[in-house]
């Protein structure tokens, strides 16, 4: 029996279409698929277009328990990631902010944020061997940040100033993305409002 071109392109399209509604195989696909588009680095934000963060007044909680107040980052260079644990372009770049952490924890403060309980948060971590600390937000985050799509995450200088403000999967372990740290960790004390 011979199949035609026509079959076969069918049954092609036939076996994507079946895979990607299987919930067993969908997920891992997008992530997948997210893991390439997370090959890229995020976009610095132009200066005269960066917003200045006036309002600090966010208290969280991470995943142990301990109480967080927004206003302690003050003066910090920042990283703020809003994700959750069933979204696949967020699964795609926790690797990278991974890599990043163990590298700048002690100079940047990481606030990785999700509204997930800490079971699913832990159960995650230790199925992917992640250490990095989630937080959980105990009331309505700075007007700023904007939520309407994760993973969101954003890039904040000693000063207040939002240098990063990028919506999807992203390489956060590149050397654009450490250059930026380091060159806004060298900003003096003297400088900071």
């Amino acid at each position: 029996m011979k199949i035609t071109k026509s079959q076969r392109n069918n049954t092609i399209l036939l076996v994507i279409i079946l895979v990607m509604i299987v919930p067993q195989t969908r997920q891992p696909l997008q992530i997948l698929l997210h893991k390439g588009l997370a090959l890229f680095s995020p976009s610095i934000v132009e200066k005269d277009k960066q917003i200045k963060l006036t309002d600090y007044n966010w208290r969280l909680m991470d995943e142990n328990g301990t109480p967080f107040d927004f206003n302690d980052a003050k003066g910090k260079v920042v990283i703020v990631n809003f994700w959750a644990t069933w979204c696949p372009p967020c699964i795609a770049e926790m690797p990278s902010l991974e890599k990043l952490y163990h590298d700048y924890k002690k100079e940047v403060v990481f606030l990785l944020v999700s509204n997930e309980s800490p079971e699913v948060i832990s159960s995650f971590k230790e199925k992917n061997t992640y250490d990095i600390l989630v937080y959980s937000s105990l009331n309505s985050s700075p007007k700023f940040f904007d939520m309407s799509s994760i993973p969101r995450t954003y890039v904040i200088d000693r000063f207040g100033n939002i240098v990063i403000d990028k919506s999807g999967a992203a390489d956060w372990n590149s050397r654009k993305v450490r250059d930026l740290l380091t060159s806004l960790l060298k900003t003096s004390d003297e400088n900071i409002l």
